[in-house]
């Protein structure tokens, strides 16, 4: 009971915050252009789309969008190279 009631608050004190949405703006690639605006990629490969954008597919324009905070933290990848050096 003890070791469940310390895991629920480890979880929901350590995890929580790489998974808030963080508001990126950066240049992106116009990879296409629709009805809605461009689609361009970001260099996290996420698909943003820009809404009225008159731009061509391989212009760069501004765009903003969220990401999660680990996309940004790498978080993930140290837990990654702690597991590496600890696994045989």
């Amino acid at each position: 009971m003890v070791a469940t009631g310390l895991a629920v608050i480890l979880i929901f004190t350590i995890a929580p915050w790489n998974y808030i949405p963080v508001l990126v703006t950066e240049n992106v690639t116009v990879i296409a252009v629709i009805e809605h605006g461009c689609v361009g990629e970001s260099q996290y490969g996420i698909s943003v789309v820009v809404p009225q954008c008159d731009a061509k597919v391989g212009d760069i324009v501004s765009a903003s969008f969220y990401v999660p905070a680990k996309e940004l933290n790498g978080y993930y990848d140290r837990v990654q190279d702690k597991l590496a050096t600890v696994q045989p």
